[in-house]
């Protein structure tokens, strides 16, 4: 199944896709991060684009912030990590069915054409000042 033309799609979700596309293999963005890149929306608003038109993109490189695989999905999304090379943290035994989550601080994408290390240049803190670097008019 192709994507759906422009024409079919509200201008925002298409803009979302679009984002989605862009994503390296082995990379992910949060939800929040998409909107901040578009300077419009919110978590919630990319994860109902995602919901409703994502099946034809790269789904699985659009997380939540904490890095836990997309529920129902979680296999499916698993072999593309897997696949990929996305950093992955093992589950501990206590998490249910001891499901991995993706390494957040490794594998998140800024959206610079390099690949990047991470929103946050590798450091380890996730501070919102590095979530849309390079990205012109989305910040302050």
């Amino acid at each position: 199944m192709g994507r759906m033309s422009v024409e079919e799609l509200p201008e925002y979700a298409e803009r979302v896709l679009e984002v989605a596309e862009l994503i390296p293999p082995g990379r992910v963005m949060t939800y929040g991060d998409v909107a901040e890149w578009l300077g419009e929306g919110g978590p919630r608003q990319v994860g109902r684009v995602m919901s409703l038109y994502g099946g034809a993109v790269p789904w699985w490189r659009v997380v939540r912030a904490d890095g836990a695989l997309l529920p129902g999905h979680e296999l499916r999304a698993l072999g593309h990590y897997r696949e990929e090379g996305t950093p992955l943290r093992q589950a501990g035994r206590s998490a249910d069915g001891h499901v991995p989550k993706i390494d957040m601080r490794r594998a998140r994408w800024d959206g610079r054409q390099d690949g990047g290390t991470g929103v946050d240049g590798g450091t380890g803190a996730d501070g919102a000042d590095g979530r849309a670097g390079g990205r012109a008019g989305t910040h302050t």
